[in-house]
């Protein structure tokens, strides 16, 4: 979400509930890529070509915080986030601390950042304000537009995550869920990124059904969805074949408002939000330990976050 209402920030209508859920944030790298270098391989942060019931905390919590983490890099294992301004950074969560990375010069014709995602690799996925679609390196911020056809089955702006396809595999899947349109949200979709073709899943379950939400997914294939409900955001887990939602939770005290994003990192889960123009305001879902929700950083920096994105790579428990 971008402009005054990016993308990420156009999921303002969203509120929710506490979930002991799971979410990844995007991943990314130390290394400079450019269009004419396109580095291959887990966590480069260049460009590559594109090609339940859940858990709270992650994977095997003697794991150290490592979760699915082969060929990773550490620059992978970090937090990125996009602002209205169109700034990349990345977020360590564990010192709550930004860096700026770069100002994105995408072809977006004026559109603004509405939501992101970041694969293995550490090339973040950003969908703009009118539906495109573009890759980010995480290691300077320069951008590519792809092939993705906007709009397509109604899916416009959209929350987004990457997902392992099992609890195993290092293969992932670009989940993304509609958040507006003339019946409300659209559901549970997933983008081939081979053939940049949109397949619609399902809608999400009982009081969830045609919400908007944000989403965030793990090293072990677990995906969450931060929803837009009133008067406070829900968590819930999204099954990944269907769509439908289970252990759906109040988040008390927690207003998406007019710019908001969402990833899970290190067993916790991690929510921005803004409300008008204010700067985010970061909050900690600390499931790794006794659930509790707490403001993690009351000012991020002065900017508003409109997009969070962890690769499939970062820590599914407390790194230690």
């Amino acid at each position: 979400m971008a402009n005054a209402r990016g993308l990420c920030k156009y999921r303002y209508m969203r509120t929710g509930a506490p979930l002991l859920l799971l979410f990844l944030i995007a991943c990314g790298s130390s290394q400079q890529a450019t269009f004419e270098d396109k580095p291959t391989g887990p966590g480069n942060g260049g460009f590559s070509d594109g090609g339940s019931s859940g858990t709270i905390g992650g994977n095997n919590p003697n794991d150290g915080g490592t979760g699915n983490q082969s060929g990773c890099s550490e620059a992978a294992k970090l937090v990125y986030v996009v602002t209205d301004q169109n700034e990349l950074f990345s977020f360590k969560p564990d010192t709550t601390t930004f860096a700026k990375i770069g100002e994105l010069a995408c072809p977006s014709g004026g559109a603004t950042p509405n939501s992101m995602a970041v694969d293995r690799t550490g090339v973040a996925w950003v969908n703009f304000s009118d539906g495109g679609l573009f890759k980010v390196s995480t290691a300077d911020a320069s951008c590519e537009a792809t092939t993705y056809e906007k709009n397509q089955l109604g899916f416009g702006r959209f929350g987004m995550a990457f997902a392992t396809n099992s609890a195993t595999s290092t293969e992932e899947s670009l989940y993304v869920v509609g958040i507006e349109g003339t019946n409300g949200g659209k559901g549970l979709g997933k983008i081939d990124l081979t053939t940049m073709k949109l397949t619609k899943l399902g809608d999400f379950s009982g009081s969830l059904q045609g919400q908007g939400a944000e989403l965030t997914g793990t090293g072990d294939g677990h995906l969450y969805g931060f929803f837009t409900t009133q008067p406070y955001a829900t968590l819930a887990e999204i099954d990944k074949a269907t769509g439908a939602t289970s252990g759906d939770a109040s988040l008390n005290g927690v207003n998406t408002g007019n710019a908001w994003a969402f990833s899970f990192w290190g067993g916790d889960f991690w929510f921005y939000t803004s409300q008008g123009l204010q700067p985010s305001t970061v909050t900690r879902k600390q499931t790794s330990t006794n659930g509790s929700l707490s403001t993690a950083k009351n000012d991020v920096g002065g900017f508003r976050i409109v997009g969070a994105g962890v690769s499939t790579c970062a820590p599914t428990t407390p790194p230690r």
